[in-house]
């Protein structure tokens, strides 16, 4: 393990993002024991599942695609959304409003749903985490080659706080025509970052972070699970492929069955370590607009939601992380 030689001096230090060029704080000097974020829980809904929307008797009359129990019965579906903010269409109906460019809505959202009303993702076993992987890539195959599509979200709220309205263990699927401004922020980055360097952004920092190994928290033979360098919150975690991969979806079965081993991995030791907080996860992937992305590494982000952005976060857009990446990392190696 390659540990710094410099004394830290301030009681913060600014760490760059070398994808994004954006600047976070890491309050080094007043930073938090790892065992403080446990109260942070998240609000406890008692939803019962006879109230619950997604434990409706009839609910299978809605999935377009599932995966089954080995001993029989669903185990998790994929059904349109009910309430979608996007819907399809046979036109983008592209106009102009005085300097203003606007088109309609069109797009496809479905929802990802879990069995078990009470069982979440981190709790799963690594066959389970599988069906959850294979669902999303099939339904993935399937809206890129809608007509119009660009891009595809795939993401999962855990936690009022997190934004998930209904409790039921749910990811969401949105393919929309546009590109997510975030991701086409981390492409701009990475391409610029390759013209200068001749390498991909994110291999030389999974390189670096593995050779220096105090912000990793788990890896098998192809993915690596770490908190990144210049956090954006605390307690950010991120799953790389080891290998430079551009495309989520084209992981063959060996990259699904030890991806889904590392997301299971992750989200158990966010899930005990800081006794069940909220939390997001979305997944970066180069974008189904039949351009060439061959500098972009896929990944996917978990950001727990123990921290509130105030006056300063909101209006510079910088993030005060209070518990330094490297810190945090150890606390979570050692979850068992």
């Amino acid at each position: 393990m390659i540990k710094s030689k410099l004394k830290k001096r301030f009681p913060s230090e600014l760490r760059m993002d070398l994808v994004s060029n954006d600047w976070v704080a890491i309050a080094t000097g007043r930073s938090q024991r790892p065992e403080t974020f446990v109260k942070h829980q998240r609000i406890k809904e008692a939803i019962l599942p006879k109230d619950c929307p997604f434990c409706r008797e009839n609910i299978l009359e809605k999935a377009i695609a599932r995966r089954d129990k080995p001993d029989g019965g669903w185990f998790v579906i994929s059904i349109p959304n009910d309430f979608p903010a996007f819907s399809k269409g046979d036109q983008l109906n592209e106009r102009k409003e005085g300097p203003n460019r606007i088109m309609d809505g069109l797009g496809y959202q479905e929802v990802i749903i879990m069995a078990d009303h009470q069982k979440q993702m981190a709790q799963f076993s690594q066959k389970e985490v599988r069906m959850v992987v294979d669902l999303y890539q099939e339904r993935y195959l399937d809206l890129i080659n809608k007509k119009f599509i660009k891009y595809v979200s795939i993401f999962h709220n855990h936690g009022q706080e997190a934004g998930a309205s209904v409790a039921h263990p749910h990811s969401q699927m949105i393919a929309i025509p546009v590109i997510d401004p975030n991701l086409r922020d981390s492409i701009d980055g990475a391409e610029s970052f390759y013209r200068n360097q001749g390498e991909c952004v994110y291999c030389q920092m999974i390189k670096w972070d593995i050779k220096d190994g105090q912000r990793v928290i788990y890896q098998n033979e192809k993915f690596v699970v770490l908190c990144p360098f210049a956090s954006q919150v605390s307690f950010e975690v991120r799953v790389y492929p080891k290998e430079h991969l551009p495309y989520f979806e084209k992981m063959d079965e060996d990259d699904k069955e030890l991806f889904a081993d590392a997301l299971r991995k992750a989200l158990s030791m966010i899930y005990q370590g800081l006794e069940d907080p909220a939390y997001n996860f979305y997944i970066h992937t180069a974008p189904s607009d039949k351009k060439s992305y061959s500098n972009y590494h896929w990944h996917l982000n978990i950001l727990p939601k123990i921290a509130i952005w105030a006056g300063f976060e909101l209006g510079a857009g910088i993030e005060i992380s209070t518990i330094e990446p490297e810190k945090a990392a150890e606390f979570l190696r050692g979850i068992k």
